[in-house]
């Protein structure tokens, strides 16, 4: 294997990262006056703590923005390298390591939408994965009002999604999101277990 049949694949992964890694929870919360994001409730850089700003409309949009990088990052990567599955690791690994940030990231729910978003973009994927992943998500937080029971049922449901449709090369990159993702989260599932899990609107999590 040469330099150059490697360069798009690394290509595609660099480009992935970069997006990825892109905090616009920070970037946004600090446009709008209110402050260091890390210094805030649980000191994520995700939506479920820009809320806790008060402003609902930045954590819609970083929820949004979030999503939107990682569905770029595989239409990209798709029209430029044909490496979306590469593009895809990089950019759900910088969102939650991101070098700019000391490697302290996010937690990786809404971007992990928005690779099923992209993969369907592109016809890899089927609209109903992201659609399964999106009631998934709605469904357990309007149940439970917890932002964490949430994006865990939502993650583990993507692998799922993507078996079912039949995409089984998917459903395994999936599980290793789905993997991180609890991972990324297992201060929220030790809360879980003791009972202190905060749901939306409260100071800390």
């Amino acid at each position: 294997m040469t330099l150059q049949t490697l360069s798009g694949p690394l290509l595609a992964l660099f480009l992935g990262y970069l997006l990825g890694s892109i905090p616009f929870g920070i970037i946004l919360t600090r446009l709008a006056g209110a402050g260091d994001l890390r210094a805030i409730g649980s000191g994520s850089i995700g939506a479920t703590n820009v809320l806790r700003t008060g402003r609902k409309g930045l954590a819609a949009a970083t929820v949004l923005l979030d999503m939107a990088k990682g569905t770029v990052a595989i239409w990209l990567a798709h029209i430029l390298f044909d490496q979306a599955p590469l593009a895809a690791f990089g950019a759900f690994f910088g969102h939650l390591y991101p070098i700019w940030l000391k490697f302290a990231g996010g937690k990786g729910v809404a971007t992990l939408f928005g690779l099923l978003v992209g993969f369907s973009l592109i016809g890899t994927l089927g609209w109903l994965g992201p659609l399964a992943y999106a009631i998934v998500w709605l469904g357990m937080l309007a149940a439970t009002r917890i932002s964490s029971v949430a994006g865990l049922s939502a993650a583990v449901a993507a692998p799922v999604a993507a078996g079912l449709l039949g995409r089984l090369d998917l459903a395994l990159l999936f599980l290793g999101f789905a993997l991180m993702v609890i991972w990324k989260h297992r201060t929220n599932i030790g809360r879980l277990f003791a009972g202190t899990e905060p749901r939306v609107g409260a100071d800390r999590g």
